[in-house]
């Protein structure tokens, strides 16, 4: 997506995130990669870090392909690696194909490799990340989306009407392989692995930075895990043409193959939507609640804030806006889900949570 304004100042990424299991004691492990992919237009011979005291001086905004990897849990880390786009192989139509070194992320596939000293990142800020080491090679098959839309669509698009866009094309996907974290093995399977997979592009973050997900879902009603559901809300604070629209968010559930969908950009669906987060002294809190035409949607999440990270990015015009943008992968909670029958609510289900990915962040208007 980085064309025309957005070549010079703007951001594209793919977000994947996954639980393996360790390969001696089975035990859950959750793990993210993310492809980062920021101002091609403005390339260097070597990759263009902004928080380098030296580039803030003279001006110079980030340039490059970042890729980040890490897990969630007690020793949660995130690992970043730099390419200059000289060094970057990009197939910009779909399917989407990005490779550099022995990286590469795609629709069906990634693999790679991120390691860092623990005295290198902390002699180097401006990397933004912690010190470990991380290589994976897996597959993944992307089973159900999210489409936005964002009401007018392709118009809105084209225009770059949006600061921050975002596609969830794989909520729940199934990945396949394995991940070496610090020297222990992990292995990654379709039936446990919860996976998700989306995109974000846009010349911005949103404030607050709001997403919550999960496909690990036990039905209130039978006690099952639901083999076809997936929910995912994400949002915050987006802006059309800098114009802020504020405390919105994007929201959907897929129901065993319906899909209730709470997206504040199709007015004919009437969304309504009511979100609050909790920082406690160890938990992280979500609540939230959407109301369309014909459905009601209420979520409460967990998340202890010893297993999250506060996770790093830069903007394209090389400020470093977030700076508490709480990130896990092992949150748990409860989705109630409503359809209105006679202009009433009644239970579909109450749905048990657990493997939910979660973020929330601000940053004040002076940041």
């Amino acid at each position: 997506m980085l064309r025309g304004p957005l070549a010079r100042r703007g951001y594209d990424w793919w977000w994947h995130s996954f639980t393996a299991q360790d390969a001696e004691t089975g035990e859950d492990k959750p793990f993210f990669i993310e492809f980062f992919l920021c101002n091609p237009a403005l390339a260097e011979e070597k990759p263009v870090l902004g928080q380098l005291p030296e580039n803030r001086r003279q001006g110079k905004r980030p340039s490059y392909l970042m890729v980040k990897a890490g897990t969630w849990g007690e020793d949660h880390c995130q690992l970043h690696r730099f390419f200059a786009w000289k060094d970057v192989s990009l197939h910009g139509k779909a399917p989407y194909r990005v490779e550099a070194g022995d990286c590469l992320a795609s629709e069906t596939a990634l693999r790679g490799s991120v390691s860092v000293g623990q005295k290198e990142a902390a002699a180097h800020p401006e990397w933004m990340c912690d010190g470990g080491t991380i290589a994976w090679d897996l597959t993944v098959d992307k089973q159900i989306a999210f489409n936005v839309g964002y009401g007018a669509g392709k118009l809105l698009r084209d225009a770059e009407a949006f600061a921050m866009y975002w596609h969830a094309e794989g909520m729940k996907s199934a990945f396949r392989g394995e991940v070496v974290f610090n020297g222990r093995r992990y292995l990654v399977t379709p039936e446990k692995c919860y996976g998700y997979a989306d995109k974000n592009w846009g010349r911005d973050f949103t404030s607050p930075w709001v997403w919550l997900s999960s496909n690990c879902l036990v039905s209130g009603k039978t006690g099952e895990l639901l083999s076809d559901s997936v929910f995912d809300i994400g949002g915050g604070r987006p802006k059309i043409y800098f114009v802020p629209l504020d405390r919105r968010l994007l929201g959907v559930f897929w129901y065993e193959g319906r899909e209730y969908d709470f997206n504040f950009s199709k007015p004919w669906l009437r969304v309504k939507t009511e979100f609050s987060f909790e920082e406690r002294e160890d938990l992280a809190v979500w609540h939230v609640r959407q109301e369309n035409v014909s459905a009601v949607m209420e979520t409460e999440i967990f998340c202890r804030k010893a297993d999250m990270l506060l996770v790093n990015y830069e903007s394209p015009d090389g400020r470093k806006r977030h700076n508490r943008l709480w990130n896990g992968g092992n949150g748990w909670g409860t989705v109630r889900l409503y359809d209105k029958k006679n202009g009433r609510p009644e239970l579909v289900d109450e749905v048990t949570a657990t493997h939910v990915g979660c973020e929330y962040g601000e940053y004040g208007e002076a940041d």
